[in-house]
């Protein structure tokens, strides 16, 4: 390397240093930390000041531990909090009554409840759907009576569906059905970041705008860290698009910033709805290399379970808008485009034609700029042809932090507890409480074949970490774990018996399943479970097995970290 190389390299980490020291992320990271070290030395200055004051606290410390007890929640998460306010009385005890008590937690959760009533009052369940449901399986029958009964969530039949087994494949099918949208585009994504993804769909947003569609965007807070402009929305207002994020990050030491909007929906006329792993960002097609091979999957449907994800969307986006009273009509002039839209219609041959024509036209733009290998990529997807299956049943539904209902991950576990012959995991984290590893264990020791697909790259370190504890426990009482060797599995998959499986957002860890907002699609009897195992037989071969030998060689201080980020997993 030329001393010019090198100085370009040391000023380019330089730079790198400089952006990172003063970036958004963390200021607030410095801020949050100083908030905390406040709170410390003055709880401990007041401790000494005073010995009255010092027995309060060790008075307070016992009911704090009393009532942690005594709360109707997960006892990992009892544990989690115990720990500090045991080895430190006097602030753990203080810091949990001020996490306990937020204002702004409080404020959303009245406006969600308040949302969430009028909500259900649109949520119809055709009893007949139901009939014919009981008819074929009692179990998926006492299923969706569950989702039903605890969120009023529908079962549907007669919907057509999709399954895409890569981001990329979702993508492509995004921007034919954002070109056709004539009414109304609902956006609601995690992670959203500029770049080939976004910037496409962000000049199709605004084309469609300026024709006269309603286009609404929402987009979490934590994308606030780096990866967008800080109140990005107010520059995509610019373009005629409705524009807002949930719960934006603030420097301020708050549980109101611990509930993510983890969900990924799109939403289409009434008429067709997306959700999957898959966020907005290149990483998620391959764009971009992150860590490796991105596999993701995503699903979409057609038909009247629109229904559900239309009113999911408004549901989120009125709550983040501190909307305080919602009129019938506001759902009422969404939901009827779902309700004269007929499935066997959806498609028809002037469409497929324009389709083929629109990426006809995408490889000889790509060829002209010598982009063979994406040009072979479209030609492949082209190719591929994936197919659009009618016919059995399907139920959306979403989980929010602020209910006793842990939805999704009662659904998993159903699963699991009600399959006959395997169930197919892939899941980009593993930080279980004990349930979730009792119902996994029970399933292999009935005989059920039970699979986990797991990154073998992995984004987060410490999450990886976590996940190598329950390995050996799993291994050792019959589930079985694969590691994706190309890199990072991202989707949220489960497939059992070639007859039922859910497609969504929700991760096998303490944050999707009890901190985040999420939601998922559950499908029964529908040929599109062939395309999920399928897709999982293609993934489990590029896999390498992890044996109980592998964990007994795995470094011993990998070993005693990851045991130590079990006391916290909860909180994480």
């Amino acid at each position: 390397m030329s001393q010019g190389q090198y100085k370009k390299k040391v000023n380019k980490k330089l730079r790198g240093m400089l952006r990172l020291f003063f970036s958004r992320t963390t200021i607030i990271f410095v801020a949050v930390f100083l908030q905390v070290c406040i709170m410390f030395y003055t709880i401990q200055w007041l401790s000494d000041y005073s010995t009255f004051v010092n027995y309060g606290f060790l008075l307070l410390g016992v009911l704090v531990a009393i009532h942690i007890m005594g709360t109707n929640t997960n006892s990992s998460f009892k544990m989690a909090w115990l720990v500090p306010v045991l080895l430190f009385p006097i602030f753990g005890s203080v810091f949990y009554v001020f996490m306990y008590n937020q204002f702004d937690t409080y404020s959303m959760k009245k406006r969600l409840e308040k949302i969430e009533r009028k909500v259900q009052r649109e949520f119809t369940q055709d009893r007949g759907v139901l009939e014919a449901l009981k008819n074929q399986s009692g179990g998926e029958y006492g299923l969706a009576e569950y989702l039903h009964n605890v969120g009023r969530f529908p079962a549907y039949r007669n919907c057509r569906m999709k399954f895409f087994p890569l981001g990329e494949d979702k993508y492509q099918e995004m921007l034919v059905q954002l070109k056709q949208a004539k009414h109304f585009i609902f956006l609601e994504y995690f992670i959203v970041s500029e770049g080939q993804m976004w910037d496409s769909i962000l000049e199709i947003l605004k084309e469609k705008a300026a024709e006269g569609v309603e286009v609404r965007f929402m987009y979490d807070g934590m994308c606030s860290l780096g990866l967008l402009p800080y109140g990005y929305y107010k520059k995509i207002r610019r373009y005629g698009i409705q524009a807002t994020t949930f719960s934006q990050l603030k420097p301020a030491l708050s549980s109101y910033q611990n509930n993510r909007d983890h969900r990924k929906i799109l939403v289409i006329d009434g008429r067709v709805a997306f959700t999957g792993g898959v966020n907005l960002a290149d990483e998620y097609i391959n764009e971009y290399e992150r860590f490796g091979h991105w596999k993701d999957t995503a699903i979409m449907v057609e038909g009247p379970a629109v229904r559900s994800f239309t009113l999911m969307f408004l549901k989120m986006w009125n709550v983040a808008n501190k909307v305080k009273d919602v009129p019938h009509e506001e759902f009422e002039r969404y939901l009827r485009y779902t309700e004269g839209y007929a499935c066997n219609n959806a498609l028809t041959k002037e469409n497929i034609d324009d389709i083929d024509t629109e990426e006809e036209r995408a490889i000889e733009m790509l060829l002209e700029e010598s982009q063979i290998e994406k040009a072979i990529r479209v030609q492949e997807r082209m190719a591929a042809h994936i197919p659009a299956h009618t016919g059995g049943f399907v139920i959306p539904y979403s989980d929010d932090p602020f209910t006793d209902e842990r939805i999704g991950k009662q659904v998993y576990i159903d699963i699991l507890n009600r399959a006959r012959h395997y169930v197919h995991i892939m899941t980009p984290y593993l930080i279980l409480d004990d349930e979730m590893a009792a119902a996994l264990t029970y399933s292999a020791k009935r005989g059920v074949e039970t699979v986990i697909i797991m990154p073998h790259i992995p984004d987060k370190m410490y999450a990886y970490l976590l996940a190598r504890t329950y390995y050996k426990d799993l291994l050792e009482n019959g589930v079985k774990i694969y590691e994706y060797t190309p890199g990072f599995v991202h989707a949220k998959v489960f497939v059992s018996d070639d007859i039922r499986g859910v497609v969504g957002t929700s991760n096998l860890d303490f944050r999707s399943l009890y901190l985040h907002f999420e939601c998922c699609m559950y499908i029964y009897n529908n040929d599109v479970v062939f395309d999920m195992e399928a897709d999982y037989q293609n993934t489990l071969a590029k896999c390498q097995q992890i044996t109980i030998e592998d964990c007994e060689k795995y470094p011993f201080m990998k070993k005693v970290a990851g045991r130590l980020l079990r006391f916290v997993a909860p909180l994480m």
